[in-house]
């Protein structure tokens, strides 16, 4: 067992979730809008964009979603510890929380790529 201020950990999980849940709502409203763009009149490249677009929305709302299912059940068991160890961690439940944070990291970049790419394509097709 660890000495680690649970309180904290469970903090960060709140707060990750919390972005992630913003990013799905934001992917969400620019896959409403690429169906809208993809209403226009397009070029082959455009439409080849339109479907990669919708493919990567598709899978990054996925994984938004499985991220925020591993966090939550983290948060759950890091709070169990808290009461059922008199407030210690488990060693592996610390590694798992620094595991998910890397996971975290990743898909933010990624998502931050996905906007931008978004928003490139935006500005090419009006």
């Amino acid at each position: 067992m660890v000495q680690v201020d649970i309180s904290q950990l469970s903090t960060e999980c709140n707060a990750w979730r919390e972005t992630l849940r913003n990013y799905r709502e934001e992917f969400q409203n620019n896959e409403a809008r690429l169906r809208q763009v993809a209403g226009q009149p397009l070029s082959k490249e455009q439409l080849q964009d339109v479907e990669h677009l919708h493919n990567q929305f598709h899978i990054q709302l996925i994984n938004i979603h499985d991220l925020k299912q591993a966090i939550k059940t983290h948060d759950r068991k890091i709070n169990f510890e808290k009461t059922a160890f008199n407030g210690m961690a488990n060693e592996d439940s610390l590694a798992h929380h620094e595991s998910l944070h890397d996971e975290y990291q990743q898909l933010e970049q990624t998502l931050v790529d996905l906007r931008d790419e978004f928003s490139k394509f935006l500005k090419g097709a009006s």
